[in-house]
């Protein structure tokens, strides 16, 4: 198994974006949107103070009937936020993932913010490992 470190340096886009508390949920559904991704780290400084996902903007502004103009990111983020270090393998976050129904998982070093994994990326790497077995025991079976 790889560790979240070696998953953060595969993404073809390591870039870890973060939003204040303070900034409107339009602008952090704006910037989710113009970078392709599903949360966004809620950040004052360098220190993590929360997360913010589409599934927070779906629940508690559109069925809330919320305005994405002037609510917050700190009314609709989730602050007790799980996190893993980088040597955490990628079985046990899936396990988190899959047992706390997260769809993301801030890495930190310390309190360093030093990434963010979704469920997709470590399903990614899953299937990628498992290919390698596979072909590994095909050679294997061929006397190769």
């Amino acid at each position: 198994m790889k560790t979240v470190m070696q998953v953060l340096q595969g993404k073809s886009n390591q870039a870890t974006y973060t939003i204040t508390p303070q900034a409107t949920v339009l602008e952090a559904i704006s910037l989710m949107a113009d970078k392709g991704i599903g949360a966004l780290i809620v950040a004052e400084g360098d220190r993590m103070v929360g997360i913010v996902s589409e599934r927070d903007y779906a629940r508690k502004v559109v069925l809330m009937e919320r305005s994405s103009y002037n609510t917050l990111v700190r009314d609709i983020m989730t602050s007790a936020v799980l996190a893993v270090t980088a040597e955490e393998t990628t079985e046990r976050c899936m396990g988190i993932m899959t047992e706390k129904r997260l769809r993301h998982l801030p890495v930190l070093s310390g309190e360093n913010i030093i990434g963010i994994v979704s469920i997709g990326d470590l399903v990614k790497e899953v299937i990628s490992e498992q290919q390698q077995i596979i072909e590994h025991l095909e050679q294997y079976i061929r006397g190769e």
